[in-house]
């Protein structure tokens, strides 16, 4: 092939609705590998990437063409040849600037090879002078692959199915708490159990998925066996023939090396199929502790109640006392009253005894 890989990365692929170029709709059901590939042939760079065998992008770079960051995680190209806008969502803003920086690059090295190109076509077509040498990137593509194992390569991103309607809100929206109200312990447990339910649920995907894959494998280990056993089988019937020697023995090596091989395999299965019982153990033990701490944060609730009812009584009768107090204060009140009136006329009562005893 012509077309040689650049640099590789990872992210979910959306095209403009073409009805509404408004919305986005999903090319891919996960992440999946997008490469820059250069064109020696063509002298261009294109953006290609392949869901199986279905290419859902196959971009040729322009020196027109812009690519922007809509979010953190989210950035657009329109491509007027395709007649469609792509979107890539990606794990990171790392990866999304790396990306964009990539583009960049590229898009600058078209437009040189452009003008290289166009250099290289007047001199062409000058009588006096001799066409130049083919005109090569200034880029010098590393590697060499084959487009069908374009999805292999790149790096390693775990992404959720979501739609790029979620991505972009949650890019741009801030969370707003749920349990603003509520004591911190059981925000604390709250949150652990929000993290082991999102946990459980990839590993029970993952599970599944391996299971899928067992069933596969022991499939295919039944196949190596039944082709092992034929090789068996013609050994034996190549060891019996006496007149080919020579051949025999060669027909022997190759088919001892096949067995090898097949054995090989097979080990490497069963090893595989030893690391997914363990996977399984795991995400057993994790649904154990997701149960714990249910229980935990059911307790929590039910002491929480508690509190609240022991806080309710102690209010009603902090409510009830200070009625008291309010009583007994203003009979205090009256009491001082009387008592003044009182002294006020034992007062009275004293000048007049000694005002009698001054007459006398």
């Amino acid at each position: 092939l012509s077309v040689q890989p650049i640099y590789s990365t990872r992210a979910h692929v959306f095209q403009i609705d073409p009805n509404t170029k408004k919305n986005w709709m999903p090319t891919s059901k996960h992440a999946v590998t997008v490469s820059y590939f250069y064109d020696s042939t063509r002298n261009v760079y294109r953006i290609i990437s392949l869901d199986g065998s279905k290419a859902i992008i196959n971009s040729t770079i322009t020196p027109n063409m812009t690519f922007t960051k809509t979010s953190h995680k989210f950035g657009q190209w329109a491509d007027s040849r395709a007649n469609t806008v792509y979107g890539l969502g990606f794990s990171s803003e790392h990866h999304l600037a790396k990306f964009a920086e990539k583009f960049a690059e590229y898009k600058e090295a078209a437009r040189m090879a452009k003008e290289k190109s166009l250099e290289k076509m007047e001199l062409a077509s000058s009588p006096s002078q001799e066409s130049p040498a083919d005109i090569h990137s200034p880029l010098t593509p590393p590697v060499t692959a084959d487009l069908c194992r374009i999805n292999g390569t790149g790096d390693d991103v775990t992404l959720s199915d979501v739609s790029p309607n979620s991505m972009l809100q949650s890019d741009l929206s801030p969370t707003t708490p749920t349990l603003a109200h509520s004591p911190a312990t059981n925000k604390h447990w709250e949150a652990e159990l929000a993290a082991l339910k999102s946990n459980n649920a990839k590993l029970t995907a993952a599970l599944l998925e391996s299971t899928a894959n067992v069933k596969q494998w022991k499939q295919q280990l039944a196949a190596y066996q039944d082709e092992a056993e034929r090789l068996h089988k013609r050994v034996s019937e190549l060891e019996s023939q006496s007149s080919q020697t020579n051949v025999i023995k060669s027909q022997k090596t190759e088919l001892n090396q096949t067995i090898e091989e097949l054995e090989c395999t097979l080990k490497a299965k069963e090893e595989e199929m030893v690391r997914l019982k363990e996977e399984v153990e795991n995400a057993k033990q994790l649904q154990t502790q997701k149960d714990e701490l249910t229980k935990k944060l059911e307790d929590t609730d039910m002491r929480n109640k508690e509190l609240e009812e022991q806080l309710a009584d102690l209010e009603q009768r902090l409510e009830s006392s200070q009625v008291d107090q309010e009583s007994l204060r203003k009979n205090l009140k009256t009491l001082l009253e009387i008592l003044d009136g009182k002294i006020f006329e034992l007062t009275e009562l004293r000048d007049n005894l000694a005002k009698l005893i001054e007459d006398s």
